[in-house]
């Protein structure tokens, strides 16, 4: 029997390997969307997954990675975990900078997020999950550049959600309000877990997938317990 189908798009070394991981564990097929797919090679040996180079602001590639998806079985979760941002002062940011940022954080959550529904509407069931941060619901100075396409993200996983949860599609949206461990970070430093686990948060991602549709989550924030609110 063939496995159900999950893609990762915005696949890396973090919180993208960690849910890759465990949807392996639990028998999905995973196939991994990057600009640069080199760096996913010890991740695909450990997954079994695909990998495919794209650029989530491009329509074209994007529709080419879903052709992949197409190929290897059923689609059951899509996951958005790409993003675009440009730091700085606002007088001092550069145009092109902040406009790639839009491009691959809002317009590429567009273009996966339609090539997904098209598939899922199509079956009748399945889930979309999108990536935020705090800038999602909170605009900080010197962050216009992130805020921007955190919050057109945002709107466009409410939106969808709205659209889509009638016809059985299940739509989240993630806040991830605080920073991610990882082996460089301090992740074993005093107090411990003041980062969040990238396997944790996997793990929330796929207890939102399996829930009941009778009491569905749109939105899920998540936060380590050192984090102010």
């Amino acid at each position: 029997m063939t496995s159900n189908v999950a893609v990762i798009a915005g696949a890396g070394s973090g919180l993208s390997a960690s849910i890759a991981r465990l949807l392996a564990r639990e028998g999905f097929q995973i196939v991994l969307a990057a600009r640069d797919i080199e760096k996913l090679d010890a991740l695909q040996v450990q997954t079994g997954a695909q990998a495919v180079a794209t650029d989530v602001s491009d329509a074209t590639s994007v529709e080419r990675l879903f052709d992949v998806a197409d190929k290897a079985g059923p689609l059951s979760l899509v996951v958005f975990n790409a993003g675009g941002r440009a730091r700085g002062p606002l007088a001092e940011l550069d145009p092109e900078a902040v406009r790639q940022a839009l491009l691959v954080g809002a317009y590429g959550g567009f273009l996966v997020g339609q090539q997904a529904a098209r598939r899922l509407i199509a079956q009748g069931a399945g889930s979309i999950f999108f990536t935020g941060a705090t800038a999602s619901v909170k605009g900080f100075a010197d962050s216009a550049g992130f805020a921007m396409p955190k919050f057109g993200l945002r709107g466009l996983a409410q939106s969808m959600a709205r659209e889509l949860a009638p016809k059985n599609i299940h739509v989240a949206h993630f806040i991830i309000d605080g920073a991610i461990a990882s082996a460089t970070s301090g992740q074993e430093s005093e107090p411990q877990d003041r980062g969040l686990s990238p396997d944790a948060i996997a793990e929330a991602y796929l207890a939102i997938h399996r829930q009941h549709r009778s009491a569905w989550t749109w939105e899920m924030e998540l936060r380590p317990w050192v984090e102010n609110f």
